[in-house]
């Protein structure tokens, strides 16, 4: 009997053992402490430091998150273009030589400022006939005044006042045509009457603006169907796109807009929908939609190619977007990188929603102002696939 008591005894104490050291307990402690090391590995996968040398070799350029109007959209390629209220092509108004050049392409120049003289033997003629036209004319006026001044006291006979006063008359008459016939040569009134020499002119600029291109060259014979010079106002610029009619005819004027440039990755720039064509083009069934956009910077340069996102109908909620090239996907999902110090990179996890034109829409991990890589996005993509390569072969 005392040999069971015994037996229980030890019984109870193997239990109460096991309760304290159970496998649930142990299973949480592995747990807690599991939780404990992703936890600190998750903070440490989520930056990304990159060497100074190989940042220089990446040319990382940024670009703001983005809030603009929500709603449908259109994408539609075009070409950028000068503001045709303000610019203009200079050419010679008749054949004339080039003697000098008084401004260079890329200069800015104010209306009435001096382009290029010029010579011309045509002028020159029209110019001598006029001004002989001009001797002969105040001639025969102070003629007609001197025999107006003897015929009031007697000393010439009234036959003799009114030939002289026909004569100046005829004089006046051939002027006038001298004039006229000078001014339809195109030169400038001022130019016309008084220039450099009897064949002379300057060429001016007709407005305020940049000298877009110039082909004078000196000692050219300039011809009147060929510009000399290109002058524009830079600082607004045209862009015309081609959207599809079924579009085009949803897009309201005076809508806002966002283009972006091939040649200027990771930047977009307000537009504004200034005109909709009015005949859609039998072979591509497009119209042309006229975007104006502001160049304050003076980035922008006729030609350029562009796409622009144009919102179509009534718009809805403000949408949070960034550039397409600013996500990557990842085995885990869409990510942005935001520049840090230092090269350093944070990663996040982006909720990645329509495409709109050259943007992305971002439902979530983003907020408007915030910086992101754009340019180098992949490549800082391929060092995190690399690091995370390294780390399994690591941990094998």
């Amino acid at each position: 009997m005392k040999s069971i008591h015994v037996l229980l005894l030890c019984l109870l104490g193997v239990c109460a053992c096991k309760r304290e050291t159970s496998p649930h307990d142990e299973a949480r402690t592995h747990e807690k402490e599991a939780g404990a090391h992703a936890h600190d590995e998750g903070e440490d996968e989520r930056i990304l430091h990159i060497d100074p040398e190989m940042l220089r070799d990446l040319r990382v350029t940024t670009a703001p998150v983005q809030e603009r109007p929500g709603g449908e959209g259109v994408t539609a390629l075009g070409e950028l273009g000068v503001n045709e209220n303000a610019y203009a092509e200079v050419a010679a108004p008749i054949p004339a030589r080039v003697l000098a050049l008084l401004a260079s392409p890329g200069q800015q120049v104010k209306k009435g400022q001096p382009l290029v003289e010029l010579q011309s033997p045509e002028l020159g003629k029209a110019r001598a006939a006029f001004q002989s036209s001009q001797a002969r004319a105040t001639a025969a006026r102070q003629a007609a005044e001197r025999k107006r001044s003897l015929g009031e006291e007697r000393i010439v006979a009234d036959k003799e006042v009114q030939a002289a006063e026909a004569e100046a008359a005829i004089a006046e008459a051939e002027l006038v045509a001298a004039r006229s016939e000078l001014l339809a040569l195109g030169v400038d009134a001022q130019e016309a009457v008084s220039g450099r020499g009897f064949a002379g002119f300057t060429l001016r600029s007709p407005l305020d603006g940049t000298v877009i291109e110039r082909s004078a060259v000196v000692g050219q014979v300039a011809d009147p169907s060929r510009a000399l010079f290109h002058i524009g106002d830079l600082s607004r610029l045209w862009l015309t796109v081609h959207a599809f009619e079924r579009d085009a005819v949803r897009i309201q004027p005076g809508a806002p807009a966002r283009v972006t440039f091939a040649a200027l990755p990771g930047r977009d720039f307000a537009a504004k929908v200034g005109f909709i064509g009015q005949r859609v083009d039998p072979a591509s069934r497009t119209i042309p939609v006229r975007l104006e956009l502001d160049n304050p910077e003076g980035v922008l340069r006729p030609g350029m190619s562009a796409s622009a996102f144009i919102p179509l109908g009534v718009q809805g909620a403000n949408v949070t977007t960034v550039p397409a090239a600013a996500l990557q996907r990842l085995e885990d999902g869409w990510f942005a990188f935001l520049p840090k110090d230092g090269g350093t990179f944070e990663r996040r996890s982006v909720g990645r929603g329509r495409t709109l034109g050259g943007d992305v829409e971002v439902l979530s991990g983003l907020k408007p102002g915030e910086q992101v890589v754009v340019d180098g996005a992949f490549l800082l993509k391929a060092e995190v696939e690399k690091s995370r390569g390294e780390g399994e072969e690591h941990g094998h």
